[in-house]
């Protein structure tokens, strides 16, 4: 063992407004990502792979109806699921992705399959499905991924378009989950997981499985899984610039995290956040927007969660 591990979450920067949390929504979430947390701090505590606990972690918070991925995907503009996920690890920066599906109960272990199984990586629709049900992954019906509060997302903002009173609320736009760590042989890895944007249009994907984008993994630098608005970490290539910044000009994790969240994604007008663990055990969790639901573990230190 070269020395502890470390995990980072998040759950999404789309939180609800700070005037519409209630209490007792407040400990929901808490209670959901201390929950989260506990599944990879368990694969990381018995040796495991970096790998495998960001695999476990996200299948935790897709299983989680409380966020946008799995079992609370939001719907698109047609009623339907299009979950996209991605899977990186940072010691030969293998890589799997999928776009566009539904129908396996864990889209990230879809993802791994895209990497492990095939020489591709990123696949979307029926192959991606395919490669699924080849792998043996579970499968779920439809039924299973409704969740009233979603539908009823789509309801109010088809409604708030249709009477031209549509607005930024980053709760409806921001919806992701992931997760980051650094295991105790010195490894990185990340993997992120949406449903996208509610009432999005049928085919629309955004950056979670684009690689450099929204999930990104390297044992030079760091790992990165980001949460917001996609087309605007697209266009950033947000992962890849924190990763080039570390290597390139010798930033440190929180200086280029910071700098690419705070200064470049603020400056064309986009809002979100990301989480980050460098090779070191440094790690970052910032973000522009009013929070982002987020925690951290630390071997024989700090465990933490966090909203606003």
């Amino acid at each position: 063992m070269t020395g502890g591990f470390t995990l980072l979450i998040h759950g999404g920067a789309g939180v609800l407004p700070r005037d519409a949390m209630t209490p007792e929504a407040e400990a929901r979430y808490h209670a959901a990502l201390d929950r989260v947390l506990a599944v990879g701090e368990t694969v990381l505590a018995a040796d495991g792979s970096a790998l495998d606990a960001v695999e476990a972690t996200v299948c935790a918070l897709e299983d989680e109806p409380l966020f946008n991925a799995g079992r609370g995907a939001v719907f698109t503009r047609d009623g339907r699921h299009e979950m996209d996920a991605a899977i990186m690890e940072g010691r030969d920066r293998m890589a799997g992705a999928v776009a566009g599906i539904c129908g396996p109960r864990n889209p990230i272990r879809a993802a791994r399959a895209v990497m492990q199984r095939t020489e591709h990586v990123l696949m979307m629709g029926e192959g991606a499905q395919a490669v699924a049900t080849e792998a043996g992954l579970p499968f779920e019906e439809d039924a299973y991924f409704f969740t009233q509060a979603r539908w009823n997302s789509l309801q109010e903002t088809l409604e708030m378009e249709r009477t031209g009173r549509l607005n930024d609320d980053p709760s409806r736009r921001h919806g992701t989950v992931g997760a980051v760590a650094l295991d105790r042989h010195g490894s990185v890895a990340a993997a992120t997981s949406t449903g996208g944007m509610t009432a999005k249009r049928a085919g629309r994907v955004g950056d979670t499985p684009v690689i450099g984008a929204g999930t990104f993994a390297d044992n030079r630098s760091c790992a990165v899984s980001a949460t917001g608005d996609g087309e605007a970490f697209l266009r950033l290539a947000v992962a890849h610039e924190i990763d080039a910044r570390m290597r390139l000009v010798s930033a440190s994790l929180h200086e280029a995290a910071a700098g690419v969240v705070q200064d470049d994604l603020t400056a064309i007008g986009g809002s979100g956040g990301l989480i980050a663990v460098a090779a070191d055990g440094s790690f970052a969790a910032p973000f522009n927007c009013e929070g982002m639901y987020r925690g951290w573990s630390v071997e024989h230190g700090a465990r933490e969660t966090n909203i606003y």
